[in-house]
C-alpha cells in the first residue's frame, strides 16, 4: 500500500510520489509488485524516504543470483541519493518466470538487449521519464544496453563488474559450471560457482564470512529445477554475448580491487571507452563488494549519484586514465615449485601423462609434457587432474585445458571443492615461503 505524504503539487508531479512506498523495516517482507508486458512479468519494489523522494529515482538491476533481500541492508545508504527501484526481469534475480504466459516461448529466447528494451518499455508504462541506473554483474550488461537504446531516460549510471568482451578463460569456467549442473554434481556445482565468484586467494583481506559463503553454497547446491533452468538461461545469455554497448551518459565503472571474475583491468578497459566516466575500485573486495564492503560500496554509489566527488572516500581507490591503462592484467603472480615433476591423470580411465610444472598459482598452471603428448591432452579438455604433493600427502585438482603448444599445456584449475581449494592455497603459500628462504640463503 502506498503511503500518503503531503508535498507541493508541482513536486508531486515531478517525483511520481504515488508510485513509491515509504520505506520501513517491513518493506522487504512485502510481496513484489508486478507489471505484465506482452506475457512477460516484471517484478519490482519502489521505495523511498520523504527527504529524498523528489530526487531522480535509482533503478537497481542485480546479477543472476541476487533477490530483493540481497539489497535489504544497502538501500538505506542509497536513499541519501534518491528513491530506489529494485527490478527483476524475466528469469533474473528472484523472478521465476521462464515461459511467456501468452506465447509459451522460453525466456531463454530473450537476449540481454531484449531485456533492456523491456525495461525501457516498463519505465514508459510507469511514467518514469528520467532515472539513474545501477547495474551489477549480469545486470551491468542490461544497464549498458538500456543506456545505448534509450539515452534520453538516463541521468547517471553505475556499472559494477563489467567487461566489453568475454575472455576465453571466463567462458570456460561458465561452461564448466553448466556441465556440473547438467551432470547433477550439485555439491561440486555449488562450490564451483562460489569459488569462481569469490576470490579465494584473497579471503584473508576480503574477509568473506564463512556463514555468508555457506549460505551462498546452500542456495546453489539446492537449486530447484526452475532455478537450474534459469541458471542455464542466464549463463547462455552471457556465453552468447559478443560485446557490451558503451554508455554515452555520465557513468561510474567500479569493481572490487581483487575481482577475479570480471578482472579490474577489464572493468577499467570498459571505462576508458566511455566519454563521460569515472572509475574506482573498492579496496579489499572481489566480485561481491556489496557483501564484503557494503558500507564503502554504497557510500561510493550514493556519493556519485548525488553528483559529489568520490576522490576522498574511505575504502575507495579512484583512478586516473593513466593509472587505469597500467593496471596489471594478471591478478596473482605465478610461482616456481620445489618438486616440479608430477603427472596428469584421467578421471574415467587409467591414462597417466608425465608433466613438469613450469609455474602455477591458485587459478592455473603451465606444464611441460613429453614430446607428442599435447594432442592426447587436448582430447580431454575437462577430464584431467594435476597431482600435487605436500606435507599431508598427494592430492589432485581437476583442470580445464586452456591452450596447448608443442610441449606446453596451459590449464585453469576447476575449483569444484572448498577443501581442495584451501589445500591448494596452503600449497602455494608454502612454495612461496620456501622460495623466499632459498633467496635469503643466497
Amino acid at each position: 500500500m502506498n503511503s500518503i505524504i503531503q508535498m507541493d503539487p508541482a513536486v508531486q508531479e515531478n517525483t511520481h510520489y504515488n508510485f513509491f512506498d515509504l520505506y520501513d523495516k517491513q518493506s522487504f517482507k512485502q510481496p513484489a509488485r508486478t507489471t505484465w508486458i506482452e506475457g512477460w512479468k516484471i517484478e519490482y519494489m519502489a521505495i523511498a524516504q520523504p527527504e529524498t523522494i523528489h530526487r531522480t529515482p535509482i533503478v537497481i538491476i542485480g546479477g543472476a543470483f541476487q533477490n530483493f533481500n540481497s539489497y535489504k541492508y544497502c538501500v538505506e545508504q542509497l536513499f541519501a541519493a534518491g528513491p530506489v527501484i529494485l527490478i527483476d526481469l524475466p528469469s533474473m534475480g528472484a523472478n521465476q518466470q521462464i515461459t511467456n504466459v501468452e506465447t509459451g516461448i522460453s525466456a531463454g529466447t530473450l537476449e540481454l538487449g531484449d531485456l533492456a528494451k523491456m525495461l525501457g518499455v516498463w519505465l514508459d508504462i510507469e511514467g518514469l521519464d528520467k532515472v539513474s541506473v545501477m547495474g551489477m554483474s549480469l545486470g551491468s550488461v542490461v544497464a549498458a544496453a538500456l543506456a545505448d537504446q534509450r539515452p534520453e531516460l538516463i541521468n547517471r549510471m553505475v556499472l559494477m563488474g563489467v567487461m566489453q568482451k568475454t575472455r576465453k578463460s571466463w567462458r570456460m569456467l561458465l561452461e564448466e559450471s553448466l556441465h556440473l549442473m547438467k551432470e547433477q554434481r550439485m555439491d561440486e556445482f555449488g562450490q564451483a560457482v562460489i569459488l569462481y565468484l569469490v576470490n579465494h586467494a584473497k579471503l584473508d583481506v576480503t574477509r568473506m564470512s564463512p556463514t555468508a559463503k555457506r549460505l551462498f553454497f546452500r542456495q546453489m547446491a539446492e537449486f530447484t529445477n526452475t532455478e537450474q533452468e534459469r541458471y542455464d538461461i542466464n549463463c547462455n545469455r552471457l556465453l552468447r554475448l559478443k560485446d557490451v554497448p558503451i554508455p554515452q551518459c555520465d557513468v561510474l565503472v567500479s569493481c572490487g580491487q581483487y575481482d577475479s571474475f570480471t578482472l579490474p583491468y577489464e572493468n577499467a578497459g570498459f571505462a576508458l571507452q566511455c566519454p563521460n566516466m569515472q572509475f574506482a575500485m573498492i579496496a579489499n573486495a572481489d566480485h561481491l563488494p556489496q557483501l564484503q564492503r557494503r558500507k564503502e560500496t554504497m557510500n561510493l554509489f550514493a556519493t556519485y549519484l548525488r553528483g559529489e566527488s568520490i576522490q576522498e572516500l574511505d575504502g575507495i581507490i579512484p583512478m586516473s586514465r593513466e593509472q587505469m591503462q597500467n593496471i596489471e592484467h594478471r591478478g596473482e603472480e605465478r610461482i616456481k615449485v620445489q618438486q616440479p615433476f608430477t603427472h596428469l591423470s584421467h578421471r574415467h580411465s587409467e591414462l597417466h601423462i608425465a608433466a613438469e610444472i613450469v609455474d602455477l598459482n591458485y587459478f592455473g598452471v603451465l606444464l611441460n609434457v613429453p614430446e607428442g603428448m599435447t594432442d592426447t591432452v587436448a582430447q580431454y579438455p575437462r577430464d584431467l587432474a594435476l597431482h600435487l604433493e605436500d606435507e599431508e600427502g598427494e592430492f589432485k585438482i581437476e583442470c580445464l585445458i586452456f591452450e596447448t603448444s608443442q610441449r606446453q599445456i596451459r590449464a585453469l584449475f576447476k575449483h569444484g571443492s572448498f577443501e581442495v581449494a584451501e589445500r591448494l592455497l596452503r600449497f602455494v603459500a608454502r612454495q612461496k615461503e620456501q622460495l623466499m628462504l632459498l633467496e635469503a640463503a643466497g
